[in-house]
C-alpha cells in the first residue's frame, strides 16, 4: 500500500510539473490548444496571471516530492497530508469555479492519495 500511495503522490508531482510547465513556459501555446473556449486575444494579457498560477503548482511539486523524500515515516506523513490536501482542496474550488473537469484530473487523484496515505 505505501508503494501505490507513492507512486500516486509521484504522479500527482509529475501532473503539477506539468502545469507549472505550460502555464508558466507555455501559456500562449499548450495553454490556448487546452483552453479552446477563450478567446485567443486573452492568452498574451493574462500570461502574468498564468506564470503565476505555475509557480504556486510548483510549490505543490516541491512539497509532494519533500513528502517522498523524507525518511521519517511520520513527518513524511504529515507532509504527504499537507501537500495532498492542497492540491484536493484546489481541485473541489476549481470545479466549483472553473471547470468540474478539474476534479477529475486533481482532486480526485489527491483525494485517492490521501485515502492510501491513511491505510499505511
Amino acid at each position: 500500500m505505501e508503494l501505490l500511495a507513492d507512486i500516486l503522490i509521484g504522479a500527482i508531482a509529475a501532473l503539477h510539473l506539468y502545469f507549472l510547465y505550460f502555464e508558466m513556459f507555455a501559456w500562449e501555446t499548450i495553454g490556448r490548444k487546452t483552453f479552446k473556449q477563450l478567446p485567443a486575444e486573452l492568452f498574451p494579457k493574462t500570461k502574468g496571471l498564468a506564470a503565476n498560477q505555475g509557480l504556486y503548482n510548483g510549490f505543490l511539486v516541491a512539497g509532494l516530492i519533500w513528502s517522498l523524500l523524507i525518511e521519517d515515516p511520520r513527518w513524511s506523513f504529515y507532509v504527504a497530508v499537507f501537500f495532498l490536501s492542497c492540491v484536493l482542496v484546489a481541485g473541489i474550488f476549481g470545479a466549483l469555479t472553473a471547470s468540474k473537469k478539474i476534479f477529475w484530473v486533481q482532486g480526485l487523484p489527491a483525494l485517492i492519495g490521501l485515502i492510501l496515505v491513511h491505510l499505511n
